[in-house]
């Protein structure tokens, strides 16, 4: 039987082509709003994170009514940093809508999300957005998808899609990409919605079953546990099984002491009414509940498959502060609280890892790319923590005795005049071009597969080789073997040799060295790098050498001299910027890059011994 009076969607699709704008439309058309209600821009994007970046990071869900209907629509990530939660979103929904720009096309993550959804066997609706840029191209983006849909090895059914030609911003959807400046909002994407994404399945009689999807906390209630109803009735007070996934997992009785559900952007009672087959309800009074559990009949307790996602890929250490200036700027330095808030993490987001290395104040951090990672260490920072993070490591596997390593999909557009320079960047990578499609207009895609270890530090490098220009998307695409050595930065670090406070008169003399990060006046310790070496080699140097005042005046000596403005790096450019023997030092106010060895002379040793071992390792 079918529950007609409910469909669960998810809005999937690449970075930035639209979905929270199209969600934002949806809800204002819906009257979900009063009519004297200021809402936001990007209402579901609702953490400072999100709205500072521009991107979504968790997916989050809301309830837009339609007529007699409730349309439940989980907003997903585009951020394939982030495909743990577009796998757990999918868990919620009997089907998706699909967002493309109407000028990029697919890209990378694109490909990722549809993989997804096509592997669950979820109906996709298609919905062409951004028809009214200047540079539209609705009919190649289309055949584009197409070729999208049967290169994933779509079946023949779902590759009879429906499409809607959209803008998102203006809130107007049709069946033509010519029709949508006169369309009357986004009746023709809801009609669409309706009757071809299916309504919820359930068997008449079945004993309650509901899928824990995701976790959310109140300050009255504690935690709460965000399920999709999959089977049967539940109410307020009910006694339920609690099951853990896993061959046997533990089954408690526990009670529901609230029931919310989703109205809008609020959560409200659910009263006499209960939550059904189809409905996305929240759950409070099982304080240690989990992603995958299940909530089942006290009388039948038969849990449901487990959410599954895709192994990390990328690794880094975190640990407490170890610098000169820790504790100075931070109030949560010690490994207890490290280590708290990274069990905390591991709770609600399924896809990190946290496991032990050989220090009690260190661990060893896995996640899908190095932006997921900076976005953990980025919210710790804000909550008051002093870390130290390592250089992101991709993670390896055996494979019939051979080392295997990550490999992506890059997707680049870029000016034609730079595509020389651009070819030979990621061919000194060890990347290898795919696909290259001129765009018209002096532009350019082109398609690599890349090993995942050699974009760490390219975004930084791309956008200086092409004077700030190139788009660089990626998504994670498979396993290949080790490809050997591949050197991301070829330039070496400035390094302070003392501690003190830098002068600009030792500035002046410096910056000739190389690119500055550090400015006059900043605390600096030795073994910080506070600036990048113009030379391959690392430099030992002293910033905070002061001029020497004398009694003698020269017609000369108060001539101004002027200071190059330094480069201050943001915590996704340090993680790029980093070398093997080197860190960073994140606080609340500072991100600092410092050696792991922080002394000259141990430093030193541990060169003499990397060369002893590679000398003995090449017979030399």
């Amino acid at each position: 039987m079918r529950r007609a009076d409910i469909r669960n969607v998810a809005i999937i699709a690449h970075v930035d082509h639209g979905k929270t704008t199209l969600v934002d439309a949806m809800l204002r058309q819906s009257g979900a709003f009063r009519a004297n209600e200021e809402v936001a821009d990007r209402v579901m994007d609702s953490t400072d994170l999100e709205r500072e970046k521009g991107i979504t990071i968790l997916a989050k869900n809301t309830a837009v009514p339609y007529g007699d209907l409730t349309v439940n629509i989980v907003d997903t990530p585009g951020h394939a940093d982030f495909g743990g939660e577009v796998e757990r979103a999918l868990t919620m929904v009997d089907g998706v809508l699909l967002l493309v720009d109407a000028s990029e096309g697919p890209l990378p993550q694109t490909r990722f999300v549809l993989r997804k959804s096509l592997e669950s066997h979820l109906p996709v609706l298609v919905v062409i957005n951004k028809v009214d840029r200047p540079d539209a191209r609705p009919a190649e983006v289309l055949d584009a998808v197409y070729d999208l849909f049967i290169d994933l090895g779509a079946l023949e059914h779902q590759i009879e899609f429906p499409v809607v030609y959209c803008n998102a911003r203006t809130g107007q959807a049709a069946l033509s990409p010519e029709e949508v400046p006169d369309a009357p909002g986004l009746k023709v994407l809801f009609e669409l919605l309706v009757e071809y994404i299916p309504a919820p399945e359930y068997a008449e009689g079945h004993p309650f079953q509901a899928l824990v999807c995701n976790l959310d906390a109140s300050p009255y209630v504690g935690r709460l546990a965000i399920c999709r109803v999959h089977q049967g009735w539940v109410h307020k007070g009910d006694m339920v099984a609690w099951c853990r996934p896993g061959p046997g997992g533990d089954i408690q009785r526990v009670r529901i002491n609230e029931l919310y559900l989703t109205e809008a952007l609020q959560r409200v009672d659910a009263g006499s009414r209960g939550a059904g087959p189809g409905d996305i309800m929240a759950v409070a009074g099982i304080p240690e509940i989990m992603i995958g559990d299940t909530l089942a009949d006290a009388a039948d307790p038969t849990p449901l498959p487990g959410v599954t996602v895709d192994e990390p890929a990328i690794s880094m250490t975190i640990g407490i502060n170890t610098s000169p200036l820790a504790g100075t700027e931070g109030t949560k330095v010690t490994a207890r609280l490290v280590r708290g808030r990274l069990d905390t993490e591991l709770v609600g987001n399924v896809s990190i890892r946290v496991l032990p290395t050989d220090r009690p104040d260190t661990w060893e951090v896995q996640g899908r790319g190095e932006l997921a990672l900076a976005v953990l260490v980025e919210l710790m920072r804000r909550e008051g923590f002093e870390l130290t993070v390592g250089k992101p490591q991709v993670l390896t596997k055996l494979v019939d005795g051979k080392v295997y390593e990550p490999v992506e999909r890059v997707s680049l557009d870029i000016p034609d005049e730079h595509l020389g320079t651009v070819t030979q960047l990621l061919a000194g990578r060890k990347g290898r071009m795919q696909h290259i499609v001129a765009h018209g207009s002096g532009w350019a895609r082109t398609d690599w597969l890349v090993p995942s270890r050699a974009l760490i530090g390219l975004r930084s490098q791309l956008l200086t080789e092409t004077k700030g220009t190139a788009q660089l998307h990626h998504v994670l695409d498979g396993w290949e073997p080790w490809c050997g050595e591949i050197r991301t930065r070829q330039n070496g670090s400035l390094v302070a040799d003392r501690r003190g406070k830098v002068a600009a008169y030792a500035l002046i003399n410096l910056q000739e060295r190389g690119t500055l990060f550090v400015g006059p006046g900043t605390e600096v310790y030795e073994g910080m790098v506070v600036g990048e070496n113009a030379r391959r080699e690392d430099m030992d140097i002293n910033p905070t050498k002061e001029r020497k005042l004398t009694n003698m005046r020269s017609s000369t000596s108060e001539e101004l001299v002027r200071l190059t403005p330094h480069r201050a790096l943001s915590l996704e450019q340090a993680l790029e910027f980093l070398r093997e023997d080197e860190c960073a030092e994140v606080t609340p106010q500072s991100v600092r890059l410092r050696k792991v060895q922080l002394s000259q002379p141990d430093r030193a040793r541990v060169r003499s011994r990397a060369r002893d071992q590679e000398a003995s390792l090449t017979g030399d």
